[in-house]
């Protein structure tokens, strides 16, 4: 089964991380300023999420492969790689907590997964999704199956 996300999907060192936010949040903005980083994408704007043995995948949509939306610029053509499995989820907001508690999740496409809020416009944004990926593989925290949560679902946030 496969779940549709509207947000944006980058790999870091084999590690998805996934980037939600309403339209105009800066979720291409701030994976635009991962890559440069060294991440690659995994999908712009709408990301295919599918379980493969009891964790989730993330997987790009064939017709938009490679590109990303550069606002200002256009469509763009990027390097990316056509999957990795989520390890976290970013919420785009300006509403964030200076010490927020620790291990925080949020269900998607019926798995409980680590997550973090940041603000996807301040210059260090991309350093902070770095940092906490780093914190969450150190942790040894991973998506877990929610079996409340029906997986075949469409989700925008």
């Amino acid at each position: 089964m496969t779940a549709m996300v509207h947000g944006s999907a980058v790999a870091i060192h084999g590690n998805g991380v996934l980037l939600l936010g309403p339209s105009g949040s800066g979720k291409s903005d701030l994976a635009l300023r991962l890559i440069d980083r060294g991440a690659k994408l995994i999908c712009d704007d709408v990301v295919n999420i599918e379980n493969s043995n009891n964790l989730p995948v993330m997987i790009c949509a064939p017709n938009i492969a490679g590109k990303i939306e550069v606002r200002g610029i256009g469509i763009c053509p990027v390097e990316f790689v056509q999957s990795a499995p989520l390890r976290l989820i970013v919420q785009l907001t300006q509403d964030v907590d200076r010490m927020p508690p620790e291990h925080q999740r949020i269900t998607l496409a019926g798995y409980s997964t680590p997550m973090f809020r940041l603000p996807p416009f301040q210059p260090s944004s991309a350093i902070k999704v770095e940092w906490a990926l780093r914190s969450v593989i150190e942790a040894g925290l991973i998506p877990l199956a929610n079996a409340d949560a029906a997986f075949n679902e469409s989700v925008t946030m």
